[in-house]
This record gives C-alpha cells, sequence and structure tokens, in this order.
C-alpha cells in the first residue's frame, strides 16, 4: 500500500474484522489482493473456482466479496446468484479483465454491487469495497473516511477538501476527479482510465473533457501553491504530495 493514509479502518458492529472473500482464478493475483486487505485488518479467505467460493461462503459468511467473473468451473454471475440464495444483501465487487459495457451491465443486472476491470489499482479496490460496505451497513468506521495525501485532504464522507489548512471548493465533477487520483497517489492514470472510473461512460473519444477538469482542478488546488498535479506527457496525469521532485517529462 501507498504511504497515503485512508483514515478509515473498518470493523464488525462488534468491534471484529471485517470478513472478505476473494475469489480469482490466478492465485497470485488472489494472495495479493488478500495481502492488502489483510494489512486493512480484514480476515480474508480466498477460492480459485466457483465451488469452492461457494463452500467457503457457507461455511464462513463473509462480509464482502471480491469475486472474478471468469472462473474455471463456472461463471461468476452464476456463483452471485447461488450466494445471494444464502445471503441477499452480501456485498460484491466484480474483478474481470472484460471492459465491455455490455458486461459491466451483464454484471450489474446480475446483482453485482460494483465492478473492477483489470488492470486495476490495489488502492481503488480497497476504497471500492469500503463504500460497498458502508452502503450494505453492518459495518463500524474507527476513524472519519478521509484521504490525505501529502498536505492535501479529502474527506469522504462531507465532501469537503482541505489543502494546508484552506478549505477548497469543489463542484461534484471535480470532487470524483479528484477523489480518483487521491485514490491512485503517484500512479500515472491515461485519460481513458480517468473517463472509466470518473465519467463512466465513454464520450466518443472527448477525452478532452478530461484536461478542462484537469485546468479546473489545478486553479484550485495547485494555484499559488507548489504544484501537485502533474502531466506526463503522452501517457497521462500522476497526484503527488508536493515536497516530491518531479522527474523530467512531467509538468
Amino acid at each position: 500500500m501507498s504511504s497515503s493514509s485512508r483514515g478509515a479502518t473498518l470493523t464488525r458492529p462488534d468491534g471484529a474484522p471485517i470478513r472478505a472473500l476473494v475469489v480469482d482464478d490466478e492465485p497470485s493475483l488472489g494472495e495479493l489482493l488478500s495481502t492488502v486487505l489483510r494489512y486493512e485488518g480484514w480476515e480474508v479467505e480466498t477460492a480459485t473456482a466457483g465451488q469452492p467460493a461457494l463452500r467457503a461462503a457457507r461455511t464462513h459468511p463473509p462480509d464482502v466479496v471480491v469475486l472474478d467473473v471468469m472462473l474455471p468451473d463456472m461463471s461468476g454471475l452464476e456463483v452471485l446468484s447461488r450466494m445471494r440464495a444464502l445471503h441477499p444483501t452480501l456485498p460484491v465487487l466484480f474483478l474481470t479483465a472484460k471492459d465491455a459495457v455490455t458486461d459491466r451491465v451483464a454484471g450489474l443486472t446480475a446483482g453485482g454491487d460494483d465492478y473492477v476491470t483489470k488492470p486495476f489499482s490495489l488502492e481503488e479496490v480497497v476504497a471500492r469495497l469500503q463504500g460497498l460496505l458502508r452502503r450494505a451497513g453492518g459495518t463500524a468506521a474507527a476513524q472519519e473516511n478521509a484521504l490525505v495525501v501529502g498536505d492535501l485532504r479529502l474527506d469522504e464522507d462531507c465532501h469537503e477538501v482541505v489543502r494546508g489548512g484552506e478549505e477548497i471548493r469543489l463542484t461534484a465533477t471535480e470532487f470524483e476527479l479528484l477523489r480518483h487520483l487521491m485514490r491512485n497517489p503517484r500512479r500515472v492514470l491515461s485519460k481513458a482510465q480517468i473517463l472509466d472510473r470518473v465519467w463512466q461512460y465513454d464520450f466518443g473519444g472527448q477525452a478532452n473533457i478530461v484536461e478542462l477538469y484537469i485546468s479546473y482542478l489545478r486553479r484550485k488546488i495547485d494555484a499559488g501553491r507548489a504544484p501537485m498535479i502533474h502531466t506526463v506527457r503522452g501517457v497521462g496525469y500522476v497526484l503527488k504530495p508536493a515536497d516530491e521532485v518531479t522527474p523530467p517529462g512531467e509538468g
């Protein structure tokens, strides 16, 4: 995990750790996700196919599930259907290499709560799972829910942004864009990735909408201060603490 702080440690209402079930047919990916979630203080079980996942869900009911759509013995959609028969309100995050709109719609129509495509940011997966748990209820937050990068702080619950002690007012879209950047600190995000995550539908290649909103954000976040939002020419944008040196090629 990065050194940025999310500021929130979720637990079950009784204070016990969140129980997560990670289902992916790539063992290395499953272990990577498990390591990150254990770092959050959660208890994690893994499965590489649908049947073992269903057995795990029956034996140790999870609080949230990360579920790959493509499994060797049955589809993730079938696994979801059977899990929901056991636990009707169980939050599920679909994880898949498919990036087609029809696949997204199919997954969400089948009852999935959210959808992340490979390759993905581990911090984004954690953030999405935390969001699902909060929306589902049944969790407690030990601290306030905030993202912190350098002297920039974003409170997800109050929709407040503060840099260096000064409050910054953002529109709803500016807030979502900044939240996505702060969930992926130091990671270069392409315009296509930003379009997908912030606007969540195809602008017909009009990536200039990203450039426009990045310029809006810079005027508010970086105005009169050391810049945090940088352009990586030919690649995309990255947000990082202002005291970190910017390599050549970024600006």
